[in-house]
């Protein structure tokens, strides 16, 4: 019989909520603080859903140190199902006849231009793309790090697989959704660079309270999963 845990479910739907969260603020607006890299004259413009999309690899980072690498493939094997079915819905919302005075007072080219770019094929690609690279190589870096280094230095996992994991989320994310004409590409570099250092940021920012979650959830838990013989073939969907 497999094994139940109290507080898994929980860090899955939080996990799926940030995801599809993001993707929405990500499609609706290109955030600019008018901060500009000195060295480099780069500005830091950054999409919306960076503002929340670097929870989901804390999320990862917790999933895969205290349950596993399985348990954390299959969240994030149910996140990527339910971003497709979002961008699904609203597909075939978007294409629906809209009533008379939602015509007059919000419109078609309104739902467009904030949603469409959920429902787009451009955004889906990147999206989709970019979270099952990043996602699956972040839970990697982090189950192999912790049997190299018996579980000791948390914050050399977490931050260690952030960087991998963020830096192929971000690239594949721009450089698609540029090739698709969602972003201009003129705007692409400034937009790696700045997600990149944000999510980074924001990492190792909450690595104290990353800590206090994995301890407790352990404790809790009565788990502490090492990946020792794990296969990590990220294509399988059960644990």
């Amino acid at each position: 019989m497999p094994r139940t845990y109290r507080y898994y479910d929980l860090i899955l739907a939080l996990f799926v909520a940030v995801l599809l969260i993001s993707n929405i603020a990500s499609s609706a607006k290109i955030v600019d603080w008018g901060v500009t890299l000195p060295l480099v004259s780069l500005p830091l413009a950054f999409d919306g859903g960076t503002l929340l999309f670097p929870i989901s690899y804390i999320f990862g980072d917790v999933l895969t140190e205290v349950y596993g690498y399985s348990r954390g493939r299959r969240v994030i094997w149910i996140g990527f199902a339910m971003a497709g079915l979002m961008s699904a819905t609203l597909w075939l919302v978007g294409r629906m006849p809209g009533e008379a005075i939602w015509q007059a007072t919000v419109g078609q080219s309104a739902f467009n231009a904030v949603l469409g770019g959920v429902t787009g094929g451009g955004i889906i690609v990147a999206s989709l793309t970019a979270y099952f690279a990043g996602e699956f190589s972040n839970s990697y870096v982090l189950a192999r790090m912790k049997v190299l280094t018996r579980g000791r230095w948390l914050w050399t996992r977490t931050i260690g697989s952030t960087l991998v994991g963020e830096g192929i989320d971000s690239t594949l994310f721009v450089t698609i959704a540029c090739a698709f004409g969602v972003f201009p590409w003129a705007t692409a570099l400034s937009i790696i660079v700045a997600n990149y250092i944000f999510k980074v940021g924001i990492e190792v920012l909450f690595t104290p309270i990353t800590y206090r979650i994995v301890t407790v959830l352990k404790r809790v838990e009565c788990e502490d999963y090492y990946d020792v013989d794990t296969k990590f073939n990220p294509f399988r969907v059960m644990a």
